[in-house]
């Protein structure tokens, strides 16, 4: 969990004091304001700022995301800084998901209490490794297969993977894809970022078009061209009417952070808050 500090300290007390599971599903009850669940840059929360009566954020960190932001130019806060963002109400990685102390059976469960409490989850940047653990699939699986219907084609359909090693892919396997959970229609949020290279990858395309296409939230019927910066709403053959759950910003060409010049660079931080703000209505 994070630092504890004292009631001295009034602001950063009652921040910390939120990411607690007592207060997350009590936090569930505000309605006043929209819930964003990010992973993890934290110039989007400074982008979002001036929406401070209408937004509640909460930030989730994988380990590799807090070893960058710890290593950061400037233009990124540092993770110790990350509470003191406007809006911020806790911070969590993967030590809040197994500890510190042992789950009992009938407690609450860290992935599912923020699954309950967001209306849309941000993943921005989405890296090669996250997304590979989202999906993987050399064949067409369309979204809502029963699980009977994929082990009768096993033999020619490798399952999509559904990796679950940490708290934010725990949140994303979690994901209430068809609105039946939750009762109510919830998008994921992502915007890749990595090397020219990797993002040219065949494997990566196969990726993409899992969240974009398969799974990608319904349009107006039509798949949509994938631009680099832009947001994509896609539909597949087979898929439910209720739509997908996905939306893929792409990335954009610029200078990278291994110092290369190309493609693969994470959209501009106002395509991805203009985005949150039209998901959300934000005003």
């Amino acid at each position: 969990m994070l630092q504890f500090v004292s009631d001295s300290h009034d602001n950063q007390y009652v921040r910390e004091q939120s990411s607690s599971l007592a207060d997350l599903t009590a936090a569930r009850a505000d309605t006043q304001r929209k819930h964003l669940l990010l992973a993890a840059s934290g110039s989007i929360v400074k982008a979002l700022a001036k929406h401070a009566d209408q937004l509640a954020i909460r930030i989730v960190l994988t380990d590799s995301a807090r070893n960058f932001l710890n290593g950061q130019s400037s233009e990124q806060p540092t993770v110790s800084s990350l509470l003191h963002l406007p809006n911020v109400e806790a911070v969590y990685s993967d030590a809040d998901e197994w500890g510190p102390q042992p789950w009992r059976r009938g407690a609450s469960i860290l992935h599912i209490e923020l699954r309950r409490w967001a209306d849309i989850l941000v993943v921005a940047p989405l890296s090669a490794n996250t997304l590979a653990k989202v999906c993987e699939r050399p064949l067409p699986l369309f979204p809502h297969t029963s699980v009977p219907a994929i082990l009768k084609t096993r033999n020619n359909v490798q399952i999509v993977n559904g990796i679950s090693d940490n708290l934010l892919t725990s949140v994303i396997r979690a994901w209430d894809t068809d609105t039946t959970i939750d009762n109510k229609k919830k998008v994921i949020v992502v915007a890749p970022a990595m090397n020219s290279a990797m993002w040219r990858h065949p494997i990566t395309a196969k990726q993409v078009r899992v969240l974009a296409e398969d799974w990608g939230v319904q349009g107006d019927g039509e798949p949509a061209t994938i631009e680099a910066g832009s947001a994509t709403e896609a539909t597949a053959p087979g898929q439910a009417t209720s739509g997908g759950w996905f939306q893929v910003i792409m990335p954009i060409t610029k200078t990278l952070a291994c110092g290369d010049t190309g493609d693969g660079a994470m959209a501009s931080v106002d395509t991805i808050r203009a985005t949150i703000e039209a998901r959300l209505g934000l005003q």
